[in-house]
């Protein structure tokens, strides 16, 4: 390999970036549209047209646009994926077919420039890839959704809900939800059982409602009616400015959706909910799943160009700081101190965000400008530390649930949390010493407690590494794999969690470089699994991560084999720059396993594994001697 191509390649990957960096200093990036948003905006915004008897030609045509997008992505079996680029998928499909159906009784059978028959005919293929996949009829259907959800009904309900609604399936078929719950407090949530996840409270209110509503009500069932009324009260408090739950199009539609059936479509909540999902409309007709990820993407463009690439880095420091919440937060009831995953009202404070906030904030501050901001950084790891589960990990935002998806310790989110307790421990021991109380007083607090989390923390990690060496994370998958798992994505970032401690040889790393090593494909790239097609995100998360490891393990003739498995894998994502194949993939996964992809992740993943190459095989001098092998690998 020439140094001459890795030199331009980073360039490159460097100016592209930068050219995505907004004037404020942050990135904003785009993420994918989405039949399953498109398609739950649609019913909301239908049925609280029909309740509102407001049928304006503005929200005719919004609807229209919609409807015209999902029939130009309806894929060739029938059915819709979460992404354009998705496989079929019985939920979004069941939904689709929700939203035509009532479109075409709200609107009369015709929406915007599509016809009645085009309307028809999409909902046809629909049915027969439903009947194919789960059974014919409406309650096979259903049946296949109960199915493919268990316990959790978090997306269960709200699935059925909307087909009741638009009269696809009965009332019966849909479970009813303790809304009444929602009432008590917030910190009786975790041992309280909930069929619905932490971040759901706005679809146990508005959808038990419904249930209840259209259900019928036995002399049980009305005494639950005094309910009614304060929880609403309580969903108008958890709702943000920007009137989207989670900033997120699928959560608030389907409040929208059921507060409109019930009678309540003049209700503050279902207002502020419609305001917010016209405002998220997309010129082409579509929605996505989410308004944006502002700050994940900032805090991984920040590690992926380093300092030194990144110009006017005080910019992006200060919109970081500001972006930290400090106020108890209405939605989790979490305490002031971390960070959510976009500068948005709807945000809430998350692990994943949290940690990479710190350690993009690590990587800019100055060790003499790091006391200004020292109360950000203590806020923000004592936030993690008292986020930290019982069994060593961490989850994404509430302690303590770790019984459905979402709520559970992960090992992404542990190996992120890790590696900021890393980046700052240094910073933190020296302000325990410091002769200003401000800081002296939190920072010994703060390291009682941070070697025993950190203990249990790479305790969860191995506990959790599969018995072939790999991990799985959460917030991140791959359709192709058997079960829906990126093991790359998981193996590689907890990967990071040892590297940051120093511990390159520990056998749990040894492992995971092992299984990085068996994963890569003939062509030279990485899938999400062993055997999956190669893409630029997870050839170049595999490669970031095996030189990490590469430049801290002592020089030994063994280590030729993982040399040249990098060198393979440079060159096949170096083509994929010089091809300009920056084409994002659906890796990213949402609440419920909802599928996306962001347009900023290959650029993203790619910058940070081109710059570790460079780095790592050609910065060398008497100061920083060769960090690799002493006979030189053969791109040298």
């Amino acid at each position: 390999m020439q140094r001459e191509r890795l030199a331009q390649a980073q360039s490159e990957l460097v100016c592209r970036l930068l050219a995505e960096r907004q004037g404020s200093g942050f990135w904003l990036g785009k993420l994918s549209s989405s039949a399953l948003a498109t398609a739950t905006a649609i019913s909301a915004l239908s049925v609280w047209s029909r309740q509102q008897h407001a049928g304006s030609p503005a929200l005719r045509e919004l609807v229209g646009r919609g409807v015209q997008w999902l029939l130009l992505t309806q894929n060739a079996d029938g059915g819709w994926g979460d992404t354009p680029r998705s496989a079929s998928n019985i939920a979004t499909t069941l939904l689709v077919r929700s939203a035509l159906q009532l479109c075409q009784t709200v609107f009369d059978g015709t929406c915007g420039s599509v016809s009645a028959e085009a309307l028809q005919a999409a909902a046809d293929k629909a049915v027969a890839y439903l009947d194919n996949v789960c059974g014919a009829g409406v309650s096979a259907h259903a049946e296949a959704i109960r199915r493919r959800y268990g316990k959790d009904r978090t997306f269960s309900v709200p699935i059925l809900m909307n087909a009741a609604i638009a009269g696809l399936i009965s009332w019966d078929q849909v479970p009813h939800l303790p809304f009444e719950l929602a009432l008590l407090p917030q910190s009786t949530f975790r041992f309280l059982r909930l069929p619905v996840v932490s971040y759901a409270l706005p679809a146990l209110i508005a959808m038990g409602q419904a249930v209840l509503y259209h259900r019928g009500k036995s002399r049980w069932q009305r005494l639950r009616s005094w309910a009614v009324v304060p929880a609403l009260q309580r969903l108008r408090r958890l709702q943000p400015a920007s009137g989207g739950f989670l900033e997120a199009v699928p959560l608030t539609a389907f409040v929208v959706l059921a507060l409109a059936s019930t009678g309540h479509a003049e209700h503050p909540v279902c207002r502020h909910g419609v305001r917010f999902l016209t405002a998220s409309a997309r010129s082409d007709g579509s929605w996505p799943i989410d308004s944006n990820l502002s700050v994940w993407l900032t805090t991984l463009s920040v590690m992926a160009l380093g300092k030194s690439h990144l110009p006017e880095p005080q910019a992006t420091v200060q919109w970081l700081v500001q972006q930290q919440i400090r106020r108890w937060h209405p939605y989790t009831g979490a305490e002031p101190g971390g960070w959510g995953w976009s500068h948005l009202s709807g945000s809430v404070p998350d692990a994943d965000d949290t940690a990479g906030a710190l350690l993009a904030l690590a990587e800019l501050v100055t060790s003499e400008a790091a006391d200004s901001h020292a109360p950000t950084i203590l806020a923000g790891l004592r936030w993690l530390v008292h986020l930290q589960n019982a069994d060593g990990g961490w989850p994404t935002f509430c302690r303590g649930w770790g019984r459905l998806p979402f709520d559970r310790s992960a090992a992404d989110l542990t190996a992120h949390a890790l590696r900021a307790f890393a980046a700052w421990g240094p910073t933190v021991r020296r302000w325990r010493h410091s002769m200003v109380p401000a800081l002296r007083v939190p920072a010994a607090e703060l390291l009682t407690q941070l070697p025993r989390a950190i203990r249990s923390g790479f305790s969860f990690l191995r506990d959790q590494q599969r018995e072939d060496g790999a991990w799985q994370p959460l917030w991140f998958g791959n359709e192709a794999a058997v079960d829906e798992a990126n093991l790359t994505y998981g193996t590689a970032r907890v990967l990071h969690a040892w590297l940051a401690w120093q511990r390159a040889e520990d056998s749990a790393a040894r492992r995971a470089v092992q299984w990085l090593l068996l994963a890569q494909n003939q062509d030279g790239g990485w899938g999400g699994h062993i055997g999956l097609p190669s893409t630029v995100e997870e050839t170049a998360l595999a490669l970031d991560a095996l030189l990490a490891w590469l430049e801290q393990v002592p020089k030994r003739h063994g280590e030729w084999v993982v040399s040249a498995k990098i060198a393979r894998g440079l060159e096949w994502l170096l083509d994929a720059v010089a091809a300009n194949d920056f084409a994002p993939s659906p890796i990213g996964l949402y609440f419920a396993r909802l599928w996306y992809y962001e347009k900023l992740y290959p650029l993203i993943f790619a910058t940070q594994a081109v710059r570790r190459a460079f780095s790592v095989l050609f910065h060398t001098s008497e100061e920083n001697p060769p960090k690799l092998l002493k006979d030189q690998p053969p791109w040298r």
